[in-house]
Order: structure tokens, then C-alpha cells, then sequence
């Protein structure tokens, strides 16, 4: 059976843009058709600044809402990364493999770097290296797709590669995965600025739609989405950013086209509105669902609690075979 594995990280409030990016996907075809395992990716929150309570709340609320979103921890495996020490123990090896100027080279690191700069505070070091860190969480597990959003690809690139070269240098120890997208809305643009992702580390701003918004909160943040020049609701994603936003939300909820729904409005307003319905009542069951996990908190604990150990049985022979072929003396027993 094809295995899956993708994450999500605890820097931020998880969006519409996690939602249906990737986290729609996981719950609706992929822990259907693979073996799947979902994590939340706590040990990436660590790269910059943070608040080590929020990054805990923040854990606990993402694994949350993973199964608010549908995810079945009896057709698939939740946890949480670093309650599964296999991940740590493979990215040494894998730094050992990669190389300092892929890191550099990386769009992520240099944004990121960049803006920390701009604050003026210190690059950690684990910001330059986190994307071997990524590698292991997926290679770790023989891992054959790893479904994620347009943004995450040069990552699972970068997998493919150190996969690739750690099987020609060592032998051949690691499943070299791939990448696979949804067909539409797969990089949903923040609602004030259509040419930026939607993400949850930005953390502020109108244009940012939360998973757990009030639906009054969801529709005054869309029909304050910025458009375009002109009145004409065409898709163009390159002349008209901002109503192909909206059309790619629309479409991604309701199960349309973007460029047949275009064709059907005369105004941005109305666009604007419907848009914002068609959130409000996809994220209606997310949020009932998410309520009442949380009346329930030692069923989220022992869900977590489960899937980190299955997720060690499965990742531990293939860290210890990593650790055979790369010349490490095994440590003996008994």
C-alpha cells in the first residue's frame, strides 16, 4: 500500500489556506487510499523566537483540529514529532549527507533569515537546517507521497535528493518520495495581499481567514477582500490576483471550476458574498467538530499517545538501518 506522510506546524493559527491546501485532502481521499501518517511538527516551531506555552497550546490545537478536519486515527496515524525521537536521530545523518549550499539556497531560509535580520534579532542555526530535519520526518517512515502545497515542493525536492544520494553513497536505504497537489487552491493568497500565501506565521492582518473564526468574522474579512482594478469578474490569475483568489476559494469550496464560476458573476460584490458563504458553511462542521474534541481533551492525549507509539515502530528499523549503512557501530544488547 502507497504510504503517506505529511505535517503541519504549530507557529501560528491554522487557516483556510492549511485547510484546503492539504488538510482537506488528508481527510477526504488520502487516509482512504494509504497508509497515512498526519504530524504536527513541533520541533519546526523552534527555529525562531517563540513562547514555549503557545507553542504547546498551539500543538495541542492543531492536533485537534486534524481530527475536527475528518482525520480517523483508526484508518491513519496522529502524533505528534517529537514525542517520536526517530526524527532527531535521522537528521544528524542526513546533515551529514546534504550540503551547505542547499541549505543557502533554499527560498524559505532566505525569507525568513531576512526578516529576522530586518527585527533585529539572531539566525538560528536549526532556521539554516530545518529542511533536513523536514527530510527525515518524511524518510524516516518509506515514505512514497508526501501531499503538500505548492510552497512546500523545493522541500520535497531537496528529500528526493538526499534520499538519492544517500542510497548511491550507503546503500540503498530510503523510499525516495514524491510530491502531490491538489487540483485546485492549492497556495490560497492572503485576502488583502493576493500576491502572499495565506499564512498562519504572519499571524496578524484582515486577510488572514482562521480556521476558527466566527462565521461574522469569516464573512467581514472576505467582502474586505481586495480585487482588482476594472469590473469584470474574469479569472487571470496574473492580471487579476485578487478575484482569482476568490475564485480559487470559491471553487475549492464548492466544487467548481474557477474559470467557468468567473464567467457567471457581474459584480465583485456579489462574488464577494457568495465566496464568504461558501467558507462560513465548509468550516461549520470543522468548528462543531473542534468544540467538542475539546470538551474531551484525554481522547486528543491518547489518540497522540497511540500514534507516536506506531509511528516509532514504523520509523525505527529504517533509522537503524540508516545508521548501519552510514558506518555507526550498533549498540549492543542485553
Amino acid at each position: 500500500m502507497t504510504r503517506v506522510f505529511s505535517g503541519i506546524k504549530p507557529t501560528g493559527h491554522l487557516t483556510l489556506g492549511n485547510y484546503l491546501g492539504a488538510m482537506r485532502r488528508w481527510a477526504a481521499v488520502d487516509q482512504h487510499r494509504a497508509d497515512a501518517l498526519f504530524c504536527v511538527v513541533d520541533l519546526h516551531a523552534l527555529t525562531v523566537d517563540h513562547d514555549p506555552a503557545r507553542v504547546r497550546r498551539l500543538s495541542r490545537q492543531a492536533a485537534t483540529l486534524l481530527l475536527a478536519t475528518g482525520v480517523d486515527p483508526e484508518l491513519c496515524t496522529v502524533f505528534v514529532q517529537s514525542h517520536v525521537d526517530e526524527h532527531a536521530r535521522l537528521s544528524y545523518l542526513l546533515e551529514c549527507v546534504a550540503t551547505d549550499g542547499e541549505m543557502r539556497r533554499m527560498i524559505q531560509y532566505k525569507e525568513k533569515a531576512a526578516l529576522e535580520r530586518r527585527r533585529g534579532g539572531s539566525v538560528r542555526l536549526s532556521l539554516l537546517t530545518y529542511p533536513v530535519l523536514m527530510a527525515a520526518d518524511i524518510l524516516a517512515y518509506g515514505t512514497d507521497e508526501v501531499p503538500v502545497g505548492d510552497d512546500q515542493a523545493p522541500h520535497v525536492e531537496l528529500t528526493r535528493d538526499l534520499a538519492v544520494r544517500f542510497n548511491q553513497r550507503y546503500g540503498h536505504t530510503f523510499t525516495v518520495p514524491r510530491a502531490t497537489h491538489p487540483a485546485v487552491a492549492a497556495r490560497v493568497m492572503n485576502l488583502q495581499d493576493p500576491l502572499s500565501k495565506m499564512g498562519k506565521s504572519d499571524d496578524v492582518g484582515p486577510g488572514i481567514v482562521y480556521l476558527l473564526d466566527e462565521p461574522d468574522v469569516v464573512r467581514k474579512k472576505v467582502m474586505r477582500a481586495v480585487t482588482d482594478s476594472g469590473t469584470d469578474v474574469v479569472y487571470d490569475r496574473g492580471a487579476r490576483p485578487g478575484v482569482a483568489n476568490l475564485l480559487e476559494i470559491l471553487a475549492a469550496c464548492s466544487g467548481g471550476d474557477p474559470e467557468t464560476l468567473g464567467g457567471a458573476y457581474e459584480s465583485y460584490g456579489t462574488l464577494k458574498k457568495d465566496t464568504a458563504e461558501a467558507v462560513v458553511e465548509v468550516l461549520r462542521p470543522l468548528r462543531e467538530k473542534h468544540r467538542e474534541l475539546c470538551a474531551d481533551p484525554g481522547y486528543v492525549e491518547g489518540v497522540l499517545r497511540d500514534g507516536a507509539e506506531r509511528a516509532r515502530g514504523r520509523a525505527r528499523p529504517i533509522v537503524d538501518a540508516a545508521y548501519r549503512a552510514i558506518g555507526l557501530l550498533p549498540a549492543a544488547e542485553g
